[in-house]
């Protein structure tokens, strides 16, 4: 199933190639609570990384400190050679890292395809109500963007869909549609957060699939926080277990899945 749906997907990304993902000794603390413990590790240029461990691991709060939510106490967050802590959250976009949440950050009111452009807002000059206004420049920005945002839609097998409200829609056709929003970035990383949460098992094969072929297509890297395990075993070339703010362990996932520590952290009970 997956290899059928990675043949069929063909989508014009653009950006940079991708690059390393270098985390260094990061710490955050919220008050007396400590978050992260000054994991370290890499992703290599594309590649797809899986982050796992149990809940309150820190995984997201990696996350958001890798995409300028948060800011760490100490440690460094580096793609290549660029410097991702002294961007703002819109910056770290500039460069080519794009997200996804837990919580789908979907307008339900706004049409599928206005959903997918706004991924590409820190990229307009002045955004597209701007553009509403009917300044030339402005105006030929939105008529581009619109087009990519058209072509992702299409080869995700949502072009079906562009004019509907995002209100309504099944939970796995949401998904698709936020990640259609995060590829508007150009992502040289595409950082994904539990993508197969309340998805049936069928949608976790093709959305597997998926993030696969479009890796292999456009080379990007992937980071990857999800508790499927059998999504995790078959896409990642790699997996970093957090637990309790700490990295346990770093390694290929045949590695990963044999070592104790994290037999009894996590995969003991992952379902």
């Amino acid at each position: 199933m997956t290899e059928a749906i990675g043949a069929d997907v063909h989508v014009t990304i653009g950006g940079q190639p991708a690059g390393a993902l270098h985390i260094q000794d990061v710490r955050l603390h919220f008050g007396g609570v400590t978050a992260l413990d000054g994991p370290s590790f890499e992703v290599e240029p594309g590649e797809i990384c899986g982050l796992i461990g149990p809940n309150g691991a820190g995984k997201t709060a990696l996350f958001n400190c890798i995409s300028g939510l948060y800011r760490p106490d100490s440690g460094h967050v580096l793609l290549d050679d660029t410097d991702l802590l002294a961007r703002r959250a819109d910056q770290v976009a500039d460069i080519g890292i794009a997200r996804t949440f837990q919580n789908l950050g979907l307008f339900a009111s706004q049409s599928v395809l206005e959903n997918v452009m706004g991924g590409a807002y820190h990229r307009t000059r002045s955004g597209f109500l701007v553009g509403s206004l009917g300044l030339p420049l402005m105006w030929r920005e939105e008529r581009r963007e619109r087009e990519r945002a058209r072509g992702i839609l299409d080869s995700l097998g949502l072009d079906h869909l562009e004019s509907r409200p995002a209100a309504g829609l099944p939970l796995g056709t949401l998904k698709r549609i936020e990640l259609a929003r995060a590829l508007m970035v150009r992502p040289r990383l595409l950082m994904l957060d539990e993508p197969a949460n309340g998805l049936i098992l069928e949608e976790v094969h093709e959305l597997a699939g998926l993030v696969r072929a479009l890796r292999d297509e456009h080379r990007f890297s992937v980071l990857l926080i999800e508790h499927h395990m059998g999504m995790v075993m078959s896409i990642c070339d790699h997996l970093v277990v957090l637990n309790l703010g700490r990295k346990i362990a770093d390694g290929r996932p045949g590695e990963v899945r044999n070592d104790p520590a994290v037999v009894e952290a996590y995969l003991g009970g992952a379902a």
